[in-house]
Parts: C-alpha cells; structure tokens; sequence
C-alpha cells in the first residue's frame, strides 16, 4: 500500500484557483487516506482501510471530478471543502453504485433492466440538492445513465394550489406548496412509470421540472418547453425530497402536534403507492433539530435572489418553512426509527450531519 500511495503523491494537475477560505495543504495520497478513513460514513459504506487503500486511485479521480463540478481547486480544498468531497459526496457515490450493481446482477442477460430507483429524503436546506446533482454528476462521468427528479417537480400547479387553498380556507398547511396534499400524485406516477421503461438505446423523455422563483416565489410548474430530455438506458433515477418516506400516524397523534396536520396525515396514504413503492433503495439525511431548516432555506433563498431569481423575503422565509415544521415534528422521528415504507436494512444509507450539514459520527 505504501508503495502505491508514494507514486500518487503528486496528485492531479490543478485546475485555475479561484477565490476560496483560507486553504488547506495539497493533499498527498497518503493524507487522503488518512482523512478518508476518518470520515464517519466509511464503515458504513461497507469499507475498510483495505479497501480504501485499493480504490485510492478511484478516490482521487472522483475527487477532481466532484471539485471542478463544484469550482473548486481539487489541490487547495478548505477543511470543510475537503470533507464535503471525501467524507460526503464521494462515499456516498460509491455506495450507490454497489447498490446499482447489485440491483443489475438480479438480471440475466438480454434483460430489459429497469433503472434503480434511489430515494433521498432530507429536510429543505439540509444539501440533498447539490448531493444529487453531485451523484448524478459521478454517474455520467462513470459512464452510467442517470436521472435526477424532485417531489418539488411534482406540485401542483400554481392554479391548482390556489384551488387547494380554498377548499381547506384556513389551514395554514395547505395554503402554501408542500405539504401532502400539494402534489400531483398521478402525475408522479405517470412520470416515474414512464422512467422505468427506459431501458434501450434511443428511447427518450422530458422530466418535468418546478420553478420556485415564479409568482414572486410561490412557484409554479416550469413550461416543458424548458425540462430535460433523458434517454436510455437508464441505471439509476435519483429521486430526492423533504418528506419522502413519511408515515401516516394515527390522527390523534398529529393532532397533538398541530390540528392542521389531520388532513396532511390523511393525504399522506396515498404517498406509498404513488412514490415510495418505485424505491428500491434510500438515503435518509437525519438532522438533529428541525428549527436548523429555518437558517438552510433562508441561505437557499438568499443563493436564487443573488443568483437573479425572484425569491422570497427573509419574512416570507420564516413564513414559509413554520408550514413544514409541524410535519417533522410529526413524521421524522418514526423516519429515523424505522427507515421509510418498504425499506430493508442493506439498502438503506443513514447520514448523520451537523448544523454545517457535514456527516458526524
């Protein structure tokens, strides 16, 4: 091993440095198997410093890719940019693509192979966005097709929130997107069932998409003059929200917690066998305090208005996420203590972050 990591000691050629937090120094391999091994998602990926050792290389290679996907200079990496890369978006990726693999092998050859199917539930602000995008990235660079959907992609239409709105005149829930209730499950259904037929050369679709910015950030689904075309064979759609995997309650339990929530829970039946049932594979990002939302969207918000976007005020923030907050009250702790609907221990990814939405032991 030693021997190997000497000859990498160099590393890869940098990319143009840009303006950053003061940096750490340019990792050697040897380094970086250090800093890898101590990351907290290594044993849980199924690796040991053994296997760490034999795919550095590996490592390397999809640490440049993930930093220059990010616009960061891969040899002067921050100390929270180093752990994002190598303790977070890059252990992450090589355990989906284990389970991608296991899922391909249940078929024999000349197969029609559906894409898997993974699901990444995490609160609003909490990264899973960029983590997707990052996984998808790692994918394509793999070589292997892949698609990205939201719940977000799914809401109903601005016209069709407001009519929501009116049915339930008062409840707070159902005023706004997000909750149960606000989405277009047939729609869902159609789309992802549409997604797993892609399964040849040529074969091609749009994928929906949501604006957040459109009516002064209220949101409204995109023309689909504007979603993305995916074409087959698809391996994997990574399929990304803030409530996936929610289990209605019994109602006096989400009474409790918030009167509103009566209706949300009944709405939330419907969820399995419109979202939950395609998911053969989770990731469940567990946080330790619900109120960390109301600092992560602000930031989000804040991202879109510099970014030229439309968003919401730091009021409208505050407003916005206090309609979500009753829902994880409700519904994470029953998440983090059995895992979604349908889950099974070896395809099931639990990730620990802090308030700096980095992975904690």
């Amino acid at each position: 091993m030693d021997a190997f990591l000497s000859c990498l000691d160099d590393g890869p050629t940098a990319s143009p440095p840009r303006a950053a937090p003061p940096p750490s120094p340019a990792l050697s391999a040897r380094d970086l198997y250090s800093f890898i091994c101590s990351g907290p998602l290594v044993d849980r990926i199924g690796y040991t410093k053994e296997k760490v050792a034999d795919s550095i290389g590996r490592w390397l290679r999809c640490g440049v890719d993930v930093a220059r996907l990010l616009r960061l200079d891969e040899l002067q990496l921050s100390e929270a940019e180093k752990a994002r890369v190598y303790q977070f978006y890059i252990p992450v990726f090589l355990w989906c693509e284990d389970q991608v693999i296991e899922h391909r092998a249940k078929y024999s050859e000349g197969d029609d192979i559906p894409p898997l199917v993974i699901g990444v539930s995490a609160p609003q602000g909490s990264g899973k966005t960029t983590l997707v995008f990052a996984l998808d990235y790692l994918f394509q660079v793999a070589g292997r097709k892949s698609a990205t959907l939201s719940i977000d992609d799914f809401y109903l239409t601005a016209k069709e929130q407001n009519e929501l709105r009116d049915r339930y005149p008062g409840n707070a829930l159902l005023e706004l997107r997000g909750n149960a209730g606000s989405h277009n499950l047939q729609f869902s259904v159609e789309t992802l069932e549409s997604l797993m037929k892609l399964t040849k050369e040529g074969i091609k679709m749009k994928v929906p998409r949501y604006d957040k910015s459109a009516f002064g950030g209220r949101g409204d689904r995109a023309d689909p003059s504007v979603w993305p075309e995916v074409e087959g064979p698809l391996e994997v759609v990574f399929f990304e929200g803030w409530m996936l995997g929610f289990k209605p309650l019994p109602n006096e339990v989400v009474k409790a917690v918030d009167p509103q929530l009566e209706v949300v829970n009944n709405n939330l039946e419907a969820y399995y066998d419109a979202w939950d049932r395609f998911i053969d594979s989770w990731i469940v990002i567990k946080i330790r305090e619900p109120s960390s939302v109301y600092q992560w969207r602000l930031q989000a918000e804040i991202a879109m208005r510099a970014d030229g976007k439309p968003g919401m005020s730091d009021e409208e923030v505050m407003d916005f996420v206090s309609r979500y907050l009753p829902a994880y009250h409700a519904y994470l702790p029953k998440l983090y203590k059995e895992g979604p609907n349908g889950s099974k221990p070896d395809h099931l990814l639990v990730i620990d972050i802090d308030e700096g939405r980095n992975p904690r032991s």
